[in-house]
């Protein structure tokens, strides 16, 4: 799923971290249970974009706790020891990052993409670096091979992780171009990896998103393909499923997000997306923010999972029944999702971000919705909206505050409530509760890394 650095607002670029001896941890030789357990000790770490002015980016870490975000950071770039490249201007390394054990020995590691980085064939041919876990957090790196090394590729311009093959590896989904590349784990510090297999259409489509879960009940991940598909009558952005499988994967259904007339404008229309088991059938559903759609009110839709993949699709939108709040242009409902069980009840529920939404006269305010999950799916009844003047949320409501920009839904204090992580100006934790998301003790924070909330 991409995580953008064009979502967050300043105050949550964190710079000047220096790498630091972390506390030994044992792992074992089994695979790390989270892919974002960098140290093995068994907590889930932080991981975020970290960028300072004029250099080619980083990626901050913050290494977790048995209740949340620890005071241990680190900062790694392309001039950390062992790190593939050099610290170049607009390398734009540590952009997009993807999680995951990938060569099976305990620590989780992280894959970090360079979409600017020149190569041999030109300017932003991009790279991806396998940043490797171990005692003592992250240390080191390895590229990984360009299948399709050309200038303006970004390769990297998105990743997910997930077991495509159900062989208990864990294998990664690059963009490169305008295809998908998929890496058969393991992936090796020598820079060796299983197979790879390349998704392409035949047709006009280019890449821009990639969501990986189960959505068809068997123990293989899916992939969903985001992608514009470009004509002369019409441009638009399209959801490709991709069905995992022991021997290959499976090209599947298409889903049409959203068009409009003519091919002018700019690509990578959408989206930011999740996928998540919002009506507690056994299968994942694909829920995909659109926040171009229709004069950039936004979207999002729920392509709900079946056992032969994805079926039924609903949309959501701010003029959905029970929902707070109007449609209005420019608004760019579902810029960012997230699911997460907010109140313990077994149904995913769906966090969507409207980063511009203005209120009270303040422009670009934002806010944030709740969708709970139940048997019939996501629906507006019972939603929540948070916004900086919603009663006991941290904060003045401010212009261009721009509240929701990124919303991030995990259970960060272990009581199996997923809480809600929104970025602003300053950044907002609200709990999770049997009620749902709560302003109780709710938590305002600074220079707060809300994008290493990994899903």
């Amino acid at each position: 799923m991409r995580i953008r650095t064009t979502l967050t607002i300043s105050t949550l670029l964190v710079g000047g971290l220096t790498p630091l001896t972390l506390p030994a941890a044992t792992a074992s030789a089994a695979p790390a249970k989270h892919g974002d357990d960098f140290n093995g000790d068994g907590y889930r770490d932080y991981a975020y974009s970290s960028f300072s002015a004029g250099r080619g980016g980083g990626v901050g870490v913050v290494y977790g706790t048995a209740t949340g975000p620890g005071s241990t950071k680190q900062r790694i770039t392309q001039s950390s020891p062992g790190v593939p490249g050099a610290d170049e201007a607009d390398d734009m390394f540590g952009e997009v990052r993807a999680a995951a054990d990938f060569d099976g020995d305990g620590y989780g590691d992280l894959a970090v993409a360079a979409t600017g980085e020149k190569g041999s064939r030109g300017v932003d041919q991009g790279a991806v670096t396998i940043l490797w876990g171990s005692a003592a957090g992250l240390s080191k790196g390895t590229n990984l091979p360009n299948k399709n090394p050309d200038s303006h590729n970004r390769m990297g311009k998105d990743l997910a992780t997930g077991d495509f093959n159900g062989d208990g590896k864990q294998d990664l989904a690059v963009i490169n171009g305008s295809k998908t590349y998929v890496y058969r784990g393991p992936l090796k510090r020598s820079g060796t990896t299983g197979a790879v297999t390349e998704l392409d259409k035949t047709t006009s489509f280019y890449a821009t998103a990639l969501i990986a879960g189960k959505v068809n009940g068997d123990k293989k991940t899916d992939l969903a393909i985001i992608g514009d598909v470009v004509s002369p009558e019409k441009i638009a952005s399209d959801a490709w499923f991709i069905k995992g499988g022991a021997s290959s994967l499976t090209p599947g259904k298409t889903l049409r997000l959203e068009s409009q007339p003519g091919n002018g404008g700019s690509t990578e229309r959408g989206g930011d997306g999740v996928i998540a088991d919002f009506d507690k059938d056994g299968y994942g559903d694909i829920a995909v923010g659109t926040s171009l759609y229709s004069k950039h009110k936004g979207r999002v839709s729920v392509w709900y999972g079946a056992s032969g993949g994805p079926s039924r699709s609903a949309h959501l939108t701010q003029s959905t029944s029970g929902v707070a709040g109007a449609a209005e242009n420019y608004d760019e409902f579902g810029s960012s999702v997230s699911a997460g069980d907010v109140n313990g009840d077994g149904y995913a529920d769906l966090a969507v971000g409207v980063p511009n939404e203005e209120i009270d006269g303040k422009k670009n305010a934002g806010g944030v919705h709740i969708f709970k999950g139940r048997s019939s799916g996501l629906a507006g009844t019972g939603s929540q909206w948070f916004a900086r003047n919603t009663p006991g949320v941290p904060g003045p409501l401010t212009d261009y505050d721009a509240f929701g920009g990124l919303v991030r839904l995990r259970d960060t204090n272990g009581d199996g409530k997923a809480d809600l992580h929104v970025s602003g100006v300053d950044s907002v934790r609200l709990p999770g509760s049997p009620s749902g998301i709560t302003t109780t003790d709710a938590t305002e924070y600074k220079a707060a890394p809300v994008e290493g909330f990994l899903q």
